[in-house]
């Protein structure tokens, strides 16, 4: 076989591992579907509102942590065993909860031990895509992350038909026996490239450029990394602000029916996962820079139109659709940005780090608003927050993120 069509075979072949990541993605997405058992949980462990959000923050808390802690070891064992043992992982945390007598237990079962699982899963995903496609760095990352963003959509309504028809605690048992045997067969044909074909065909073919390779210590002293940093923070706040008053806004502010509300948060989840792919590729195809810029100009439009507009379901749907996308839109921006900056080499680690952002700016947004809400008790100044974050966005963007890394 000639070294052409060597390299044609492999660049077509890559295609297979977008789609099993897109389905793994979305079984390690269903930590998102926890409200779905919260009301249940309450009643079964007799624990209050505030406690009961415990096993979800420590799930997105140890997704985060293990992100950046096994970063560093990744590369060390092959992918389908990591992703091996990210599955069971997320399982254990999911059968082990279906034993919890009280919320600390679940709290252990299902945020450290599943949540820890996630993590490390989705970190060597992410690095096996990167691998794969030097070329596609954005629309890759994007279109796997779909799976996590539309995750809701497709494991909310099973995991509610499961607690209506068996209970909270069996149906704990039996997503976490689907997950130890889905996520470890779906691993098996993982793999990193085994020689550089697929990077020289699609170098040759389409002139790409390699990014430097830029190590830990090094990135954390440019200004590019701050800027990415930031802007991940600020991205992740706005965002998760939104998605967190998405119920709220639509019944108290717009006055819109709970039931239709409700019924449009499949909408809502659609956007979500769509942003990632939309986002990587206008990253790809022009820069994360005018990724970034672009997204706070959706944002700051939507915000605009809620408080100049006169309220309606039209309102509602659109700018919410607008917030959902863009959330979606920096769950791809943050880790094309990594590669195309810091290069391929030390992604891993790289990501794990920036990643922490996201953890940073859900606790700052969602607080903060509801300070807002305490003291000036109106969402419009949310959205005049809003406004503001994303012009400090748009500032640090112009100050630090240029074509190059810029070190300081």
């Amino acid at each position: 076989m000639s070294l052409s069509k060597f390299n044609t075979t492999i660049v077509n072949s890559r295609w297979k591992y977008i789609l099993l990541g897109i389905l793994i993605m979305m079984l390690l997405g269903t930590v998102y579907s926890y409200s779905i058992f919260r009301v249940e949980l309450q009643n079964e462990l007799k624990v209050g509102l505030a406690e009961s959000g415990m096993p979800y923050m420590f799930a997105l808390a140890f997704y985060a942590l293990f992100m950046l802690l096994s970063g560093k070891h990744i590369e060390r064992f092959q992918p389908r065993n990591t992703i091996i043992i990210g599955g069971l992982l997320v399982s254990l945390g999911w059968i082990l909860s279906s034993f919890a007598t009280n919320i600390f237990l679940l709290t252990i079962a299902y945020g450290c031990i599943s949540g820890a699982g996630v993590g490390i899963a989705y970190g060597v995903l992410m690095n096996v895509i990167a691998k794969w496609f030097p070329d596609k760095k954005g629309i890759a990352s994007g279109l796997v992350l779909v799976g996590f963003g539309l995750s809701p959509l497709i494991t909310a309504p099973l995991a509610r038909t499961l607690v209506e028809n068996y209970g909270v605690m069996r149906t704990f048992l039996v997503l976490g026996a689907g997950f130890g045997i889905l996520i470890p067969l779906m691993a098996l044909p993982f793999k990193y490239p085994e020689n550089e074909a697929v990077y020289n065909y699609k170098n040759k073919k389409n002139h790409f450029r390699i990014s430097k390779e830029i190590p830990l210590v090094e990135m954390i002293r440019t200004r590019t990394f701050k800027g990415i940093y930031l802007n991940f923070i600020i991205g992740t706040m706005v965002g998760l602000t939104m998605i967190g008053m998405t119920t709220n806004v639509g019944i108290d502010h717009f006055e819109l029916d709970a039931s239709m509300v409700t019924g449009l948060m499949a909408l809502f989840a659609i956007f979500n996962g769509v942003g990632r792919p939309i986002f990587g590729l206008i990253s790809d195809h022009f820069s994360p820079r005018h990724a970034m810029i672009l997204s706070y100009l959706m944002i700051m439009a939507a915000a605009i139109a809620i408080i100049s507009l006169e309220n309606s379901s039209i309102v509602y749907i659109v700018t919410f659709s607008i917030f959902w996308l863009n959330l979606g839109g920096w769950l791809a921006i943050a880790p094309t940005s990594t590669l195309k900056f810091f290069g391929m080499k030390n992604y891993s680690e790289n990501y794990g780090l920036v990643f922490t952002a996201y953890g940073i700016g859900a606790i700052v947004g969602v607080s903060t608003s509801g300070v807002i809400l305490d003291y000036l008790g109106s969402y419009i100044y949310v959205f005049y927050y809003i406004i503001v974050l994303c012009l400090i966005g748009i500032s640090i963007t112009h100050r630090y993120i240029h074509n190059e890394p810029q070190i300081e």
